[in-house]
């Protein structure tokens, strides 16, 4: 068709619209559903963020779907020594990993225990030696949480 010409096509088109009301982004409830959640105040530790980070590459890789770390690390826009720093927290003996996943929120101030201060207890092959580390690093920074663990370690 050149621009000059006009379409001798006419006709009608019927659209039909259906409206919803908006809830943005709420859902309704009668009143008889569940009640507001209990959420304990203050923040995750960032290091139980990085142990869970740190578990669930480790799935990503062992399932396929990435290559290796350096794949996380394009993925993820970080360098990979960074994925390498935090994936060696799965060096750690299990029961210091599960203790780290279920540190008590910071409520005030900044998180006790550090990515940094981990580090070096991490770099040791030895689980034993790993615990003596972790049972001193929490006495320094966390004096409470450490009597409560001994004590119910000393109850089992």
């Amino acid at each position: 068709m050149r621009r000059n010409q006009t379409s001798a096509v006419t006709g009608t088109i019927k659209v039909r619209w259906t409206f919803k009301p908006r809830h943005n982004g709420r859902k309704r409830t009668d009143g008889s559903g569940i009640g507001p959640r209990d959420i304990e105040p203050g923040n995750v530790p960032r290091i139980t963020r990085l142990m869970a980070l740190a578990i669930k590459f480790d799935g990503i890789v062992r399932r396929g779907e990435v290559r290796d770390y350096a794949d996380l690390a394009r993925l993820g826009y970080v360098t990979r020594a960074r994925i390498t720093q935090i994936m060696n927290l799965l060096n750690l003996a299990p029961d210091i990993q599960e203790e780290i996943l279920f540190l008590p929120r910071t409520v005030k101030g900044r998180d006790p225990i550090r990515e940094r201060d981990v580090r070096p207890i991490a770099a040791v092959p030895h689980w034993n030696r790993q615990r003596k580390m972790w049972k001193a690093l929490l006495k320094e920074r966390m004096p409470k949480l450490s009597d409560a663990q001994d004590a119910a370690r000393a109850a089992r």
